[in-house]
């Protein structure tokens, strides 16, 4: 059950979370970062199920040419780990079982090094996205899976950007998984009451509908 709920977990992490690029950040970096970004969407939501394994392959080999070409700048890194929680989550068969993991691992390896470059870079998001990682793969033996490490990641997050859209979700996500419905409600409230992202109008309304769905499950398990 833990391992199936890994699996879903890192294709939703994949579908859902996408770290917005500064405006003030116009640099060959950042261009690029935001090609993968348009990338990665196109991935998500306008790609076959059948096909999303092989192109989301080929997303990881683009985002690990950047961060090579880029050791110094964490934007890379965190969008690298990003794009290989989406790789894992689109495997199947066997593949997942076997390949999965090791990329969870490599991406939560390079948000480690993109948080020693810089920790608020694209609004925080190597927290969010540590949180999320360390709530949502098993723990050992099969895996780092850790819920204080993941709660104290979000916490991080959550005090660079208090009205980060996915800081929000990530927080109510992982206080409904620890079934602490409760302390879930506010987060998902807020994420869905913050404005859109005018320049990611897929991912605000995907985010959104998502955060819909949680909250109606922490409140019928709250009562």
């Amino acid at each position: 059950m833990k391992m199936k709920r890994f699996f879903v977990a890192a294709l939703i992490t994949a579908f859902m979370m996408a770290a917005p690029i500064g405006a003030a950040s116009a640099d060959e970096v950042s261009d690029t970062v935001h090609g993968l970004q348009t990338e990665w969407g196109l991935a998500n939501y306008k790609t076959a199920d059948g096909d999303k394994e092989a192109v989301f392959k080929a997303l990881v080999d683009k985002s690990a040419a950047l961060t090579a070409a880029h050791p110094n700048r964490a934007e890379p890194k965190i969008w690298e780990a990003i794009i290989r929680a989406g790789y894992a989550g689109a495997m199947g068969g066997l593949s997942s079982m076997t390949n999965a993991m090791p990329q969870m691992e490599k991406g939560r390896e390079l948000l480690l090094a993109a948080e020693k470059i810089d920790a608020s870079a694209l609004n925080g998001s190597v927290y969010t996205t540590l949180g999320s990682f360390h709530y949502m793969t098993p723990g050992w033996p099969i895996g780092f899976g850790d819920t204080d490490k993941a709660e104290a990641y979000l916490k991080k997050a959550l005090e660079i950007a208090p009205d980060d859209m996915d800081a929000n979700y990530f927080t109510g996500d992982y206080w409904l998984e620890e079934k602490k419905y409760k302390k879930s409600i506010p987060y998902l409230e807020k994420v869905i009451a913050l404005p859109d992202d005018e320049s990611r109008p897929v991912y605000s309304k995907g985010r959104k509908a998502e955060a819909e769905k949680k909250l109606a499950k922490a409140k019928k398990k709250a009562h």
